[in-house]
């Protein structure tokens, strides 16, 4: 039977950090299935017309991906998003599956970053070991995350909340396009003594929303805001995927889905 797995991102424009991030994440899972033939979809349709325009590199959307899959014959499918959280794109790539779910004999997606309580735990120990350095009195951690309008954006304030609990009360979590948001982190941070924040962020990879809205020069981004307040900021431009426990934890939801998969046999 001919197997794939098929990685899904929402993508990059960013060469350098799609190596670090997005292909890593995709050599680290496909060490795990050797039998498996590695496939690669963007679910964001911006990017893979940037890509195509400006670097002659084609990369499929979802739906692509899988028609491509089923007129090569495949029967067994894997599909492992490399997303933080349940929201929109993942319920895309869900949706783009189900399109082609009578084409294939065995079909498994896997879940995104956050899915499990224990998922939180490890991602709160693997994010303040990574930060470690900086977790000292007088400076706040502040990891910058997506956001959205979707039910799935509660998973910002329960990591928040995990990491409080956990007793790492100098880190902070606001979002670029929901709630937390930048308001309320810097509310947060005035009720501290600090002077020094530290920027990352807390997306896959490195990208314009980490370049720009975090670590941008422009008057409303994170940084200049903070600066304009006084603050010592720091920004570290690192996507998750960079970081081996966060491309360990992917491997693990891969596997899960991959046991699922052994058991539809």
């Amino acid at each position: 039977m001919k197997q794939a797995l098929l990685v899904v991102s929402f993508g990059t424009s960013y060469n350098e950090s799609r190596s670090k991030t997005i292909e890593a994440i995709e050599q680290a899972v496909a060490a795990e299935f050797p039998t498996y033939e590695l496939r690669r979809a963007f679910t964001s349709r911006i990017i893979i017309d940037i890509l195509r325009k400006r670097d002659n590199i084609m990369i499929d959307g979802v739906e692509e991906a899988m028609e491509k899959l089923a007129a090569e014959g495949f029967k067994r499918v894997l599909i492992q998003p490399t997303l933080v959280m349940g929201g929109e794109e993942y319920d895309c790539i869900v949706n783009a599956v189900k399109k082609q779910e009578d084409s294939f004999d065995q079909l498994m997606i896997g879940a995104p970053l956050l899915s499990s309580e224990e998922d939180y735990l490890k991602l709160t120990e693997i994010l303040t070991e990574d930060t470690k350095e900086y977790d000292s009195e007088g400076t706040e951690i502040v990891f910058m995350g997506h956001g959205s309008e979707h039910e799935a954006n509660a998973a910002y304030d329960r990591l928040a909340g995990i990491l409080k609990k956990q007793g790492y009360t100098r880190y902070h979590v606001g979002t670029v396009e929901a709630e937390p948001s930048i308001e309320d982190v810097i509310e947060a941070l005035k009720r501290k003594q600090s002077r020094r924040v530290v920027l990352q962020p807390m997306m896959i990879v490195c990208g314009d929303h980490a370049h720009n809205d975090m670590a941008g020069n422009d008057s409303d981004s994170w940084k200049s805001r903070l600066e304009a307040d006084g603050y010592d900021v720091i920004c570290r431009l690192k996507g998750m995927g960079e970081i081996e426990g966060v491309r360990r934890m992917f491997v693990e939801h891969a596997r899960e889905a991959g046991n699922k998969l052994e058991d539809q046999e």
